[in-house]
């Protein structure tokens, strides 16, 4: 009996002193657990780093300003087909039945041989050139320069014209700048006229 009281006794007593106690030691243990960082594996490869691309815009530079485009003359005039062998009278006569001659007056500042008048045409108003000779290139062939007689004049003969044509133009060639000087139209139904006379 004396055994089961001291038992109780003890008991009352540890539960009184030690069991607070004993509480208060496991709160304290439990709060003071703290997690070790992971040791790092020296082998272990390291894990690609992924950046985000980000949305800040790209600063603009500022808008340059082009110089005005170099304006460049243009080109001077061709002078092929601006002719300056010029016709400045015409005398045309009927000599036969739709057969005329021509007396023509051209002037031309010849230089000599590399430039002169080489030439001069009867033109149908078709365009057709009237050549009695088919094997020149014009109705009256200049066969050399003039450059000591300025204006000139040369005939030719045997230029058939068709009986309904009342109308011809006379042009004048020269060797380095073709066609393109004074012209003449010269009215076969006519006396005379501006810069031609006819005598049918």
């Amino acid at each position: 009996m004396k055994t089961q009281t001291s038992y109780n006794f003890v008991k009352q007593l540890a539960s009184r002193l030690f069991l607070p106690h004993l509480l208060f030691l496991v709160v304290i243990a439990g709060c003071s657990t703290t997690e070790e960082p992971p040791v790092s594996d020296p082998t272990a490869v390291p894990e690609e780093v992924v950046t985000e691309p980000t949305n800040t815009a790209v600063p603009t530079a500022e808008p340059v300003e082009e110089p005005p485009p170099t304006l460049t003359p243009p080109p001077p005039p061709s002078t092929a087909g601006a002719g300056d062998a010029d016709v400045l009278f015409v005398s045309a006569r009927m000599t036969g039945e739709n057969v005329w001659s021509f007396s023509v007056t051209v002037e031309h500042l010849d230089t000599g041989w590399e430039d002169y008048a080489d030439g001069w045409d009867v033109v149908l108003p078709d365009g057709t050139v009237l050549l009695p000779n088919p094997d020149n290139p014009f109705t009256r062939l200049l066969l050399h320069p003039h450059e000591n007689e300025q204006p000139f004049t040369r005939n030719q003969s045997n230029i058939m014209i068709p009986a309904e044509i009342t109308q011809v133009t006379v042009r004048a060639h020269d060797l380095v700048d073709g066609f393109g000087g004074q012209e003449v139209v010269v009215d076969l139904t006519a006396v005379s006229g501006e810069n031609f006379e006819v005598d049918r």
